[in-house]
């Protein structure tokens, strides 16, 4: 309920009208056994899409999933697995959907990637996302945002190379901290744009739900090709 009130009045974060989350509940015991998603997407109105990792554990309990939450029209909607696997065999994933605003498609990913892996295997894991990406060659744009768990500066610059190399830019700062517990900050989650101009941008470090801080953005969208 603290969420949904930020996502509507917060200075900063309020009135998105396209939201990426991760760690997003469905039917586990910690939050309920309720559909968070779609209680917050009820909440404000809005279209959503959620996704999951296969469940490692096989305790009944599905696995924390990643949200896309929009105000337009949502198609194309897939899990992706993402490539490799993280201690006893854990996956994580990313789901995509093509958001309709006007007349242009725009391909939109939530990205949940895993910690504790090399950073070539942190490589694989993003670059599952822009396979998916190759599959839909008509989105005007394509926006790419989430927790990539850039723990070490390899990690960041790693990042950095695949992202600028498949003709994406970010309004952030490599050296921009997004995550902190007691006296440690990191660059851990990223807002990648390809197609698309960020005309403002932020890091809300007033919101204190998470030990990551929510980042946001007022994109362009370009106009409509004759």
């Amino acid at each position: 309920q603290r969420l949904i009130k930020l996502l509507r009045e917060d200075p900063e974060i309020g009135g998105a009208q396209i939201i990426g989350l991760q760690e997003v509940d469905r039917n586990r015991k910690r939050t309920g056994n309720v559909n968070t998603a779609r209680q917050i997407a009820e909440a404000l109105g809005m279209r959503y899409a959620w996704a999951a990792p296969p469940d490692s554990d096989k305790d009944g309990e599905e696995e924390t999933g990643v949200l896309i939450l929009s105000t337009y029209p949502l198609s194309d909607v897939e899990r992706i697995v993402l490539e490799g696997e993280g201690p006893d065999g854990r996956k994580r994933v990313a789901v995509g959907a093509t958001v309709s605003v006007g007349r242009a498609q725009l391909r939109v990913y939530s990205v949940h990637a895993e910690t504790r892996m090399p950073v070539e295997k942190k490589v694989g894991h993003w670059r599952s996302v822009l396979e998916d990406l190759k599959r839909f060659p008509d989105a005007r744009g394509a926006i790419v945002l989430g927790d990539f768990n850039t723990i070490k500066g390899k990690d960041v610059r790693a990042a950095r190379k695949l992202f600028a190399e498949a003709g994406f830019d970010t309004p952030f700062p490599d050296d921009e901290k997004t995550w902190k517990t007691f006296v440690v900050k990191l660059k851990l989650d990223w807002f990648w744009l390809r197609g698309l101009d960020a005309t403002s941008f932020g890091i809300d470090k007033s919101v204190d739900l998470s030990d990551h801080w929510p980042l946001w953005a007022n994109v362009r969208v370009p106009s409509s090709k004759p």
